[in-house]
């Protein structure tokens, strides 16, 4: 099994942006909750031959649809609403460097799900462990939890479908990759 350690942490710029902006920060999370659930729903479709993953990511949709109905639940209690899909530049450049061939493009949905899976574990701890207010302080702390299994089950399915030092070289690849991504955004009140 491969670990993911990430080349580098969220900014506390970007932190400290989102503790500023929290109610944007929440949109945007619930946003984030329902396409993680569409992402999970689209490998069904597109994989419905490999039972291990179809398993896995119907557990996983429904998981995340289970967290968008809590931002949800949060969203309601401030009187927010969500607001009209906003593309997000991160995963969009990450999808950028998906490769085409059937099982390439294969392997790497997997991994870079697996490493932005990382990327909200990494940045839900840093927000649980700066709220002062209990109940999002537990809340996000469950979710980052929550994440990390989510970022295990992405690396341990590629590993159930593709050789284990091919895994892990490529998912160095995509950790260098999601490295200089992170770093060349602009700050902004949101997920990524």
């Amino acid at each position: 099994m491969n670990n993911i350690h990430l080349g580098s942490d969220s900014s506390d710029d970007w932190l400290h942006c989102v503790l500023l902006n929290f109610d944007e920060f929440l949109i945007d999370h619930a946003a984030n909750e329902r396409k993680a659930s569409s992402m999970a729903m689209s490998l069904v479709a597109h994989y419905p031959d490999k039972k291990k993953l179809v398993s896995s990511m119907i557990d996983l949709a429904v998981e995340e649809l289970n967290h968008f109905r809590q931002v949800m639940r949060l969203l309601e209690d401030r009187n927010l609403i969500v607001t009209a899909d906003e593309k997000d530049p991160y995963v969009n450049e990450m999808r950028t460097h998906v490769r085409k061939g059937p099982e390439e493009y294969f392997l790497d949905r997997l991994l870079s799900g697996a490493v932005i899976e990382a990327r909200g574990e990494e940045r839900f701890r840093r927000i649980s462990e700066s709220l002062e207010d209990e109940k999002l302080k537990n809340f996000y702390s469950r979710l980052a939890i929550s994440e990390r299994g989510h970022h295990e089950l992405f690396v341990k399915l590629a590993n159930t479908y593709f050789e284990h030092n091919l895994v892990s070289e490529r998912l160095d690849e995509w950790l260098t990759i999601e490295e200089k991504i992170i770093r060349t955004l602009p700050i902004r009140s949101r997920l990524h």
